[in-house]
């Protein structure tokens, strides 16, 4: 049985206790929530913490709040949360799209929102799905709070801009009217990691996109953000031509590798047409087309 490298575990009771051990222990302690990523390489000895810091017991980081101009999402909030939300279903199906492909049961009723975004998997969908809402990740310290986007949080593969001492609290997603959105992923099983997935939210304002985001899973050593396609689409009206344009982007700019799942010209063919087909079914939907 393959088991972990020896470690010192400690149940954290508040958010600030839990960022005075992080700022303690330094770059030996991680952040443990819901396990199913970090657990399986530990296992495996891909990564070796000396300290485990479980944040579990910290309920003030769980939650789904309508705060106005945004909507806040606490780090702890489960995946299962995320699907059953009534407030992302209005202002953004695509984490509902998202959340009905992510793993199964076991998996969304532990997983976290912050702990998908912190292990910076590139084929994990709800790293696309931030990308693609603008949402931003709000990382407190000892010294405050700061808050980053999307663009800025994912430096590298499995890597974050989330420093020493530092914890991954809060996302946050600026509310703004006319938008529409989805989430579309090819997979082996139902469950399984993307062979490649988008999401995809436009803006319309006036019968033309005000603004767009695009993230790509799967296709890349991390997540894209595809800036090319949505300067693209800035200012222009909505048409089949456009997404085909944003979807030829989309094949261009990503840079998947063969593997189990498939051969790199087949996943950037689906980066392409995953890409159009979820810009048009978030297009339906801004324009009040589609539920």
């Amino acid at each position: 049985m393959q088991t972990p490298a020896p470690f010192e575990y400690e149940r954290a009771t508040s958010v600030e206790g839990a960022i005075a051990s992080l700022e303690r222990l330094g770059s030996d302690a991680r952040i443990i929530a819901g396990g199913h990523s970090l657990l399986p390489m530990m296992k495996l000895r891909l990564a070796n913490p000396e300290h485990l810091i479980d944040i579990n017991d910290l309920h003030e980081l769980s939650y789904i709040r309508d705060e106005g101009e945004e909507i806040a999402i606490g780090a702890l909030t489960r995946h299962v949360e995320l699907l059953d939300s009534a407030l992302l279903a209005e202002w953004f199906p695509v984490f509902r799209e998202a959340e009905q492909v992510i793993a199964d049961p076991v998996v969304r009723n532990r997983g976290t929102m912050g702990g998908s975004l912190c292990q910076a998997d590139a084929a994990e969908d709800l790293s696309a799905v931030a990308a693609a809402v603008k949402a931003k990740v709000v990382i407190r310290s000892t010294s405050g709070a700061r808050t980053i986007s999307m663009g800025e949080f994912h430096v590298g593969p499995y890597m974050t801009a989330v420093g020493e001492g530092e914890l991954v609290t809060e996302v946050r997603i600026p509310k703004r009217p006319g938008g529409g959105s989805a989430h579309e992923k090819v997979e082996r099983r139902a469950g399984d990691f993307a062979i490649a997935a988008v999401s995809a939210a436009v803006w319309i304002d006036g019968g033309t996109i005000a603004d767009a985001g695009i993230g790509l899973s799967a296709v890349g050593p991390i997540t894209i953000e595809l800036t090319r396609a949505e300067e693209l689409l800035r200012g222009r009206r909505p048409s089949e031509e456009l997404f085909a344009q944003a979807g030829a982007i989309a094949s261009e700019d990503c840079s998947p590798s063969a593997d189990g799942r498939g051969p790199a010209d087949y996943k950037r063919h689906l980066a392409g047409a995953l890409t159009k087909r979820a810009l048009r079914r978030a297009t339906a939907r801004a324009l009040h087309q589609e539920a």
